[in-house]
């Protein structure tokens, strides 16, 4: 048996069981569901969120170990992952040096801790940084392309 077919059944034992726990979701109606979700009891729909869950983290694991064996097979894109990833932390490390952590009081009483918000900060700067590198760089490409 290849590949292929051994996908192909698994692809097709995970639709029925989808399928099945759909039914069982939809059988039930929103009523009992809600009801037994207020007491806590989540056995309906469970079964379906977990369904999700592990079909999530095959299609994360097969994205991973495909891309990991397209970059070690060849050298030069290894290289460049390698010097995007590096760069990417060397973001990471100024936005989360340049963040400072105060302890913040939230609406529902709680409060956010200093590592917590130096966390948010470094998260808002970081995405401050990103764009402005892409900002840039579509900028220059612009006027490289003007100038030939």
């Amino acid at each position: 048996m290849n590949f292929h077919k051994i996908v192909k059944i698994i692809t097709g034992i995970l639709g029925v069981l989808g399928i099945i726990f759909l039914f069982m979701v939809i059988g039930s109606g929103d009523e009992e569901i809600k009801a037994a979700a207020s007491m806590g009891d989540y056995g309906k729909v469970a079964p379906l969120i977990s369904l999700a869950q592990i079909i999530l983290g095959i299609a994360v694991v097969a994205t991973l170990v495909f891309s990991l064996l397209g970059l070690f097979s060849d050298k030069e894109k290894l290289k460049k992952a390698m010097f995007s990833i590096v760069g990417l932390l060397v973001v990471l490390g100024v936005a989360y040096a340049s963040s400072e952590g105060v302890e913040t009081p939230m609406k529902d009483g709680e409060v956010l801790s200093a590592a917590g918000s130096r966390l948010v900060g470094t998260g808002i700067r970081m995405f401050y940084f990103l764009s402005l590198i892409a900002i840039l760089s579509m900028a220059i490409a612009a006027v490289k392309k003007l100038i030939k």
